[in-house]
């Protein structure tokens, strides 16, 4: 991240997390935020500790949860599914948290899922599409976020209704959510009369990916989709550009929602032009106007995930409070039951634990490194 917001409270409980002791030995309840916290993906994991801390903190201040201060648990799965499940027991069983805001990557949120579900303990997460996530039946697994196959339609028709794309290329990074979104995009193009012209996987970590440019070029794509995250997306566009396929478009997901990715691409100059599928800027709403201006106050600017996470932590307390119990059941039954205000609007579940509303839109990155929401298409 450009610009860091850690608190001398983040900073404490970061360093307890890491000696693997409590940073508040008088914790009333305990709630986790799980995500990369190190790794390759560590600036998501950092979007969602800034926005869960600020959240907790005024939570705290209105008076907690049925009374009782919260008290977060960091947890580092670094988006590897073994390190999550791990996380995930140490939250359940060690930390007694009642809630968790995680995980981050799809691959990891699926099977921590399952821990929290047989502990009983209500969890949502900020930023998990893949629709398997709600799709299993667990009665306490929520989202902040809308599913791939939301995000995939709204991708493969802004290729052929805006981009006027014709030889699609569709790339991904082999995970559960960056295969799973390319999917969704490839069969919204192919449900829209255009067939990629090539379909091919990727692997996490890699940085060399001449062989697919080859390919790419070799195809003719005029547009180039990457279901995937940044550590890739940003070598890969780079990469493009360089060989001279300057003229391609790039479009990506809400894996690259971070200007990490003009770190990874190795400038500005080579994002200029890329677009991506996101949520409605939160930004840009009247709800959060004042906790966006304190955040800017505190000199942070929260992009990304940030203030998915703050309603995250926002509506577990509202669940909470609603039921009048700490019990992760009673909460996600409120939940399922009842809206709730928060600071990316006001938010409502169906049975399943998804949002009932989705508001996927497309951002474009500028030529000075930063990305902006563009006017809905009629």
């Amino acid at each position: 991240m450009s610009q860091t917001f850690y608190k001398k409270g983040f900073l404490a409980l970061a360093v307890a997390t890491a000696l693997g002791v409590s940073a508040f030995a008088q914790a009333d309840v305990k709630i986790g935020v799980a995500g990369p916290m190190t790794g390759a993906n560590a600036a998501f994991g950092e979007q969602y500790m800034k926005g869960a801390q600020a959240a907790a903190d005024a939570v705290n201040k209105a008076g907690g949860i049925n009374g009782e201060k919260i008290v977060l648990v960091a947890g580092d799965d670094a988006c590897e599914p073994k390190q999550a499940v791990a996380v995930a027991n140490r939250l359940a069983d060690q930390e007694k948290v009642i809630g968790v805001v995680g995980h981050f990557c799809s691959s990891s949120t699926i099977p921590a899922s399952e821990v929290y579900d047989e502990a009983g303990i209500i969890a949502i997460t900020p930023g998990s599409t893949n629709p398997q996530v709600t799709e299993r039946g667990l009665s306490a697994m929520f989202r902040m976020c809308g599913r791939d196959d939301q995000q995939g339609i709204v991708a493969g028709d802004y290729i052929v209704d805006v981009l006027k794309g014709k030889k699609v290329a569709v790339l991904h990074d082999k995970d559960t959510y960056g295969q799973g979104l390319a999917d969704a995009t490839k069969a919204q193009l192919t449900k829209r009369g255009v067939t990629p012209v090539l379909y091919e996987g990727l692997t996490r970590g890699e940085k060399d990916f001449s062989a697919v440019v080859t390919k790419i070029r070799a195809a003719g794509a005029d547009v180039v989709y990457f279901g995937g995250l940044h550590p890739e997306a940003g070598p890969l566009v780079r990469q493009l550009r360089e060989a001279g396929l300057k003229d391609v478009k790039f479009m990506s997901d809400d894996g690259v929602v971070t200007d990490e990715l003009v770190t990874t691409a190795g400038g500005a100059q080579y994002v200029d032009g890329v677009y991506m599928t996101f949520g409605a800027d939160p930004r840009l709403l009247p709800d959060s106007k004042v906790v966006v201006d304190e955040f800017r106050k505190a000199g942070t600017e929260p992009e990304g995930y940030t203030l998915y996470a703050y309603a995250s932590i926002q509506t577990l307390a509202a669940g909470f409070n609603g039921a009048k119990s700490n019990k992760g059941e009673d909460a996600a039954k409120w939940l399922k039951a009842n809206p709730v205000k928060t600071v990316m609007g006001e938010k409502a579940w169906d049975a399943k634990g998804d949002l009932k509303v989705s508001d996927y839109v497309v951002y474009q990155w500028d030529k000075d490194g930063k990305y902006h929401q563009l006017e809905k298409q009629k």
